[in-house]
């Protein structure tokens, strides 16, 4: 078994915030590099932000910034996506995926990763 689950997601009116959680099963999270993308229904993957191994490194898009917050409970084996603020741009499906990094305190906003969660649905709208 190796999974990565996600939860979260739902629908909230804009300006309202949601947690997205990714837990991992079969493997250790705590060794990777961790990402969380977002991609709407005909365009590519969009990386929206991006945690190292050990944690000291941090990236996102600037379309999330200020807004969007990622961190990590390696006691839970878990990865998460903090947004507040939500706009209707926002409106995608969400992945989380981790990868193997050469360099350990080191993330990538591109999506090359190992593993990729299921998706799931996150609309803000009135």
């Amino acid at each position: 078994q190796l999974q990565l689950v996600e939860s979260g997601g739902g629908l909230v009116q804009p300006g309202g915030s949601l947690r997205l959680s990714c837990a991992a099963s079969g493997f250790t999270l705590r060794y990777y590099a961790m990402g969380w993308f977002r991609q709407a229904s005909g365009k590519e993957r969009e990386g929206v932000a991006c945690l190292s191994s050990r944690g000291s490194v941090t990236k996102y898009a600037s379309s999330v910034k200020g807004r969007f917050t990622i961190s990590r409970d390696n006691t839970k084996n878990a990865v998460y996506l903090q947004m507040i603020s939500l706009k209707p741009e926002d409106t995608t499906v969400y992945y989380c995926g981790t990868v193997s990094l050469t360099v350990e305190d080191m993330c990538r906003m591109e999506p090359l990763y190992d593993h990729w969660g299921q998706g799931t649905q996150v609309t803000a709208s009135s």
